[in-house]
């Protein structure tokens, strides 16, 4: 069946089109989206505004796009996970609750606040300019114009007032702080009996037909099985290998170094001292008559012979960042200072001094220092650049086109890579020892998931057929077929008995330990004031003494009302523990300061209430979700 699809795949083209263009008549381009679900599927809804699949999945590239950003060398794989994505669909659910209750609130930020906290906020410190302006520079490195970071940042201020308030008025009764802490840091002293599998090794002496049971458990089956896997070539086209392949002329280099001689000259930079009297553009007219008067007198002194324009920055600039450095600004170009400040420089030359140049700060008088750049740089000193760029921007376009060819040759002539190796030329990459999942040490297009599962879908490994086109992102596509498939099978028993034994032993050692825990905990529970063979400790949350956590859990949390008590703990495969407690102590000083405690125990309060509270607008603007249970479970908890 599938035979006959590939063989017909253009005349199944054209029937489809007959079949799906009267229903974009019929029913419009809209509602045919509707009927094929896709990406514009809802997969939540939050205040009855939908969040669809195409959404969600953005979202989570964004996720990792800013993982990936952050530490370079991490394998992103780990990151491409269920869990991973029900994080970023509940990011998304909290963006719409949220934007909801700043509607619901009318909650806005004003000009004034937004200004006050750009100015002052350290975490914002490295896009302001000395001056107090935005530093153009700093926003282009983050992608940002000035309008587009005062509306994130007005965006932020707003939304923080939704949780704000109740976060930071938190305050968690000393009582419940005092029980808390006392729970989280108290001491016991505990006595302890260990029974271990390993000193029962020797006393387990497993039967062939108890071996043999073990082997035929089907339970059991995964552990003595020799994994699938496949020998496999693939082709990887790429755009730096159509970028390779390219040849640009020499007058064509030439064209473009001439068209584009504004790219190729170095930026005029001025390097300029200032003293500034501050006077803000909301001051009265009279305190900025006065700031200019003052700023006039000072042009008078800069401007006399033997003045030190250094000097008199210092005693009298309002500016503290560059006061202390006798006014100086170092270099800076087009664009970085506010528009007055910037024409005045950019109009003088070096060692020549302004008039008082007004500016929303106030009165500035701007001697310049030093001038450079505004060099033309010579076709050779760039050809190379030129070069690169022409060719990746030929790249992309025959890549596009190839990528069109390449993606109908490997469908059409499925049963080999080596038609489409050759037009393209492209060299058959092979690989032995495929498995079917994702193992640490695979490399290029085999470390990628969406790779994997075309490799061994059904058809693929019955037919051995090339898989379609798979784009696995910067410009690359990769097709890969199976050469050699080994199924996964069941080792001979002879093979792995030794395997068999050594699993059977230890089973059957650990039953035995739990059983002699067992039984010395039922004549502990007769005479409880009979000593273990362990010496006495005191144990606690910050000093766990080395003890398993399912032991130091059942500890601390057994009942504390007749003492001493004794408990066994089942540790499963690793044995069985007897627990005699002794008694209840203090908390423990190597928890903290009391009052570092109580602000965490605090802290911790203040966020259970804003869980609390942004549960309570889930429910009040209507959370719902579309998607499967697993990501459904993240996404509702609060």
């Amino acid at each position: 069946m599938f035979d006959f699809f590939r063989r017909h795949t253009r005349v199944l083209q054209f029937a489809l089109v007959l079949l799906i263009f009267p229903s974009f008549v019929f029913f419009g381009i809209q509602g045919y989206s509707r009927f094929a679900g896709g990406e514009n599927t809802k997969v939540a809804t939050v205040a009855g505004q939908g969040i669809t699949q195409a959404e969600w999945d953005a979202t989570h590239r964004e996720q990792i796009e800013r993982v990936r950003r952050q530490m370079p060398d991490v394998d992103t794989r780990l990151f491409d996970t269920p869990q991973m994505k029900a994080q970023a669909l509940e990011s998304l659910v909290r963006d719409r609750v949220i934007q909801a209750a700043v509607r619901a609130a009318n909650l806005y930020t004003s000009d004034e606040r937004l200004l006050r906290i750009f100015s002052t906020e350290p975490e914002l410190a490295f896009l302001r300019n000395p001056d107090g302006s935005v530093n153009p520079n700093a926003l282009a490195a983050q992608g940002m114009s000035s309008e587009q970071l005062a509306e994130r940042l007005r965006q932020d201020l707003t939304r923080k007032q939704v949780l704000a308030g109740l976060s930071s008025s938190a305050f968690a009764p000393a009582a419940a702080t005092a029980s808390a802490l006392d729970a989280m840091f108290q001491q016991r002293e505990v006595q302890l009996q260990r029974f271990d599998p390993k000193d029962y090794l020797a006393k387990v002496n497993p039967s062939d037909a108890e071996l043999e049971a073990y082997y035929k458990n089907p339970a059991n089956a995964a552990q003595f099985q020799a994994a699938e896997k496949a020998s496999v070539e693939y082709l990887v086209l790429d755009i730096e290998g159509v970028k390779k392949g390219l040849n640009v002329p020499e007058e064509e280099l030439r064209s473009y170094y001439n068209e584009n001689t504004a790219r190729f000259t170095t930026p005029e930079e001025r390097r300029a001292s200032h003293i500034l009297i501050k006077a803000e553009k909301s001051a009265s007219a009279e305190i900025r008559a006065k700031a200019k008067a003052k700023a006039e007198s000072l042009l008078e002194e800069a401007t006399k012979k033997g003045a030190s324009f250094a000097e008199l920055a210092r005693k009298n600039s309002d500016d503290p960042g560059s006061a202390e450095r006798g006014g100086d600004l170092d270099f800076f170009a087009r664009g970085n200072m506010v528009k007055p400040f910037e024409d005045a420089a950019f109009a003088l030359k070096a060692g020549e001094t302004s008039g008082v140049v007004e500016s929303d700060f106030g009165y500035h008088i701007i001697r310049v220092t030093a001038v450079r750049g505004g060099e033309k740089k010579s076709f050779e000193a760039v050809r190379a650049e030129i070069e690169d760029e022409r060719k990746k921007q030929l790249a992309q376009k025959e890549f596009a086109e190839k990528a069109v060819a390449f993606s109908n040759m490997v469908e059409d002539q499925s049963d080999s890579l080596a038609p489409a190796a050759q037009k393209f030329k492209l060299e058959v990459h092979k690989a032995k020892d495929v498995t079917r999942s994702l193992t640490p040490d695979a490399k290029g297009p085999l470390a990628q998931a969406k790779v994997l599962e075309a490799l061994f879908a059904t058809d693929s490994v019955k037919s051995k057929r090339n898989t379609l086109a798979i784009d696995i992102g910067a410009n690359q596509l990769v097709s890969a077929r199976i050469v050699e498939h080994t199924p996964a099978r069941q080792l001979p028993f002879a093979e792995v008995l030794a395997a068999v034994r050594a699993q059977v032993k230890g089973t059957q050692a650990a039953e035995m330990a739990r059983k002699e825990g067992a039984a010395r905990l039922a004549a502990l529970q007769a005479a409880p004031h009979t000593a273990l063979s362990e010496p006495v400790q005191a144990v606690s949350r910050a000093q766990a003494r080395n003890l398993p956590r399912p032991v130091l859990d059942a500890v601390l949390k057994a009942p504390v009302t007749a003492l001493p008590s004794v408990l066994g703990i089942d540790l499963k495969d690793e044995g069985y523990t007897v627990a005699r407690l002794i008694k209840v102590l203090g908390r423990d000083p190597a928890a903290g300061a009391p009052a570092q405690g109580q602000q965490q125990f605090t802290q911790a309060w203040a966020d259970a209430e804003s869980q609390a509270y942004y549960a309570a607008l889930k429910h009040r603007f209507k959370v719902e979700l579309s998607v499967p249970a697993s990501a459904a479970a993240s996404a509702n908890a609060p």
